[in-house]
């Protein structure tokens, strides 16, 4: 069975198919270039001959609508829009209100488990940037969020008068005393980049110092350069929504023997 697997973010869409327990053929588009060019432009990319579509949205309702329009003309198949709930695939979320908890969070979470089924922190590194635990009977223990570098940096420049907008996507890593800037704008990123490595960082170290081994487990599109101004090297996963997507619908429809 092929499954496409959709990611819709707030700053991008991302895919892959799943198949046999893996995935394979993964890619990406900005939503920037989606609002720009219609998101009829997702057929161009999006391959066909598909067995369902599953699809983790946090990108509104009316997206959703628009994304199932194309998509039911482009495969002839309905998208399965995967749910927040109580309890699946071996976790228990920890939310009072359990379908307030977002759904990619929720995606991450069911990723990592079924992969390392033991405790770990899930960070999330996008335009918000999500950290979630759980422990070593997969019981989510809850989570925060925090406004990513490129959110840090424009509420800078909107709240400020002497500080100009510096644009974080595309910078380079920081490592060592390189957090410490020569101008505004570096001033800016650094700052932005070393105040999530040191919500992480903190994070795991409460996890740890209350009993709680935690493996660090980090995705997201600021991912790759986060890694680099840690303390310890984390597991770095991608593609670790895509990975929760397709245990979710594995779940939901196991294989006939």
């Amino acid at each position: 069975m092929k499954v496409l697997l959709l990611d819709v973010g707030n700053t991008r869409l991302k895919w892959g198919i799943g198949e046999n327990g893996e995935i394979h053929r993964t890619g990406h588009l900005a939503q920037k270039e989606i609002r720009e060019k219609g998101i009829s432009v997702l057929t161009t990319r999006l391959p066909r001959h598909m067995d369902a579509v599953i699809a983790s949205n946090v990108a509104g309702q009316s997206y959703a609508t628009r994304l199932a329009g194309v998509i039911g003309a482009h495969l002839g198949l309905d998208i399965h829009f995967a749910r927040s709930t109580r309890t699946a695939c071996g976790v228990t979320n920890g939310y009072t209100q359990p379908r307030r908890l977002g759904v990619d969070r929720w995606m991450g979470l069911i990723g990592a488990w079924a992969e390392l089924g033991r405790a770990c922190l899930v960070v999330d590194a996008g335009t918000a940037v999500t950290l979630d635990a759980l422990d070593d009977k997969g019981q989510h223990l809850g989570g925060q969020i925090i406004a990513g570098t490129e959110l840090m940096a424009r509420a800078l420049a909107q709240d400020t008068s002497d500080i100009p907008l510096a644009r974080t996507a595309g910078s380079k890593q920081l490592v060592g005393m390189e957090m410490f800037a020569r101008n505004t704008r570096g001033a800016v990123q650094g700052g932005a980049l070393n105040a999530l490595a040191g919500a992480v960082s903190n994070a795991i170290k409460v996890l740890r110092s209350n009993a709680y081994e935690a493996e660090l487990v980090l995705t997201g599109g600021d991912a790759s350069r986060i890694l680099a101004a840690l303390d310890e090297t984390p597991l770095h996963r991608p593609n670790l929504v895509l990975q929760g997507l397709l245990r979710t619908l594995e779940a939901e429809r196991p294989t006939q023997s």
